[in-house]
């Protein structure tokens, strides 16, 4: 059965793009397709951190006092440091990308090859720099004793210095038990058992009367609130329930346990995204060591690998700002 069209004289051509609309190829499309939504998704991750903070600014931990670290610095306080000195790295790796890509409309295989490796190089640093940051947020470092009610209480000086439990807080004599399931003791089960336990630090507080308590909850200058000397004691005996040590997805040392989630999940996801990233730019590399783009005349890889970096960079100035700065 045949089938007869007609042609009106009206059809409207609704498509003049060919294989590359806007000018740009599939692949790098694609790229672009790809970037937006991941965009999106960290958009609503820092929405959320963004409410979660607001929510709980009275008492939200105080970056300065939290990324204080630098390696082969131990026991100096150093707020930020570390944490500008990857994001300068991850900044120029940036750079070197963008040197690499121009490189590459030149045809320039030689001048490629250098870029690339120092962007990888840079990449490398920051996901090390990032894994370290996490074991040492991790491990904490002053210790702290959380409430019945989940608060934190940390210890200060008279003068205000954060005091490490390990610097006035003795260990007893006696035997601690973990309780874990296969004991019998079914309904109890506990982590790692911390250094001290709330007994042991009530003793030391006791001993020690330069040491102060001092609260999560931030007063009218933004600071944390510092107990007298008889409100610490009264309020260590009353409601301290355990002692914690460094952070995690339950408890964290330096106040709310959401800071750590949020800190955990963002910082993690993003430096996920670095490390697929230089796996990327690895694969990449050896490509244009071994000719492959030298061959069909154009280096269009390098620059869609470029966008996905570049993309990878801006991501993180938003999470520097919304974690560190604000």
């Amino acid at each position: 059965m045949s089938t007869t069209v007609a042609n009106t004289g009206t059809e409207v051509k609704t498509w003049g793009g060919g294989n590359e609309p806007l000018k740009a190829s599939y692949g790098k499309m694609m790229m672009w397709f790809f970037i937006v939504s991941d965009a999106l998704t960290f958009s609503g991750f820092l929405a959320a951190y963004g409410f979660s903070r607001f929510k709980f600014i009275d008492s939200w931990p105080i970056a300065d006092e939290v990324f204080t670290h630098v390696p082969f610095l131990h026991g100096q306080e150093l707020p930020m440091i570390y944490v500008a000195f990857m994001t300068f790295v991850l900044i120029m790796s940036s750079v070197t990308m963008v040197l690499a890509v121009d490189a590459g409309h030149h045809l320039n295989k030689a001048k490629v090859t250098i870029y690339m490796f120092l962007t990888i190089i840079g990449g490398l640093i920051f996901v090390g720099s990032q894994a370290w940051e996490w074991a040492t947020f991790i491990q904490g470092d002053f210790g702290a004793v959380q409430t019945k009610g989940g608060n934190i209480l940390q210890f200060v000086d008279a003068e205000g210095h954060r005091v490490a439990l390990r610097d006035f807080v003795e260990v007893g004599e006696h035997e601690r038990v973990q309780q874990e399931r296969k004991n019998g003791i079914w309904f109890v089960k506990e982590g790692t058992l911390p250094t001290y336990t709330v007994e042991e630090v009530i003793h030391g507080l006791e001993k020690h009367e330069n040491v102060l308590v001092r609260t999560q909850i931030l007063n009218e200058h933004g600071h944390k609130t510092v107990l007298t000397r008889a409100e610490s004691l009264k309020q260590l005996k009353a409601n301290g329930k355990h002692v914690v040590e460094g952070a995690n997805l339950k408890e964290n040392e330096y106040g709310s346990p959401l800071f750590a989630d949020f800190f955990f999940f963002i910082t993690g996801f993003h430096g996920f995204h670095v490390f697929s990233g230089v796996i990327i730019n690895i694969i990449i590399f050896f490509n244009v060591i071994l000719g492959t783009y030298e061959k069909r005349k154009s280096y269009e890889m390098v620059e869609k690998v470029g966008l996905y970096w570049h993309f990878v960079d801006l991501v993180w100035v938003f999470v520097f700002t919304f974690f560190y700065l604000v």
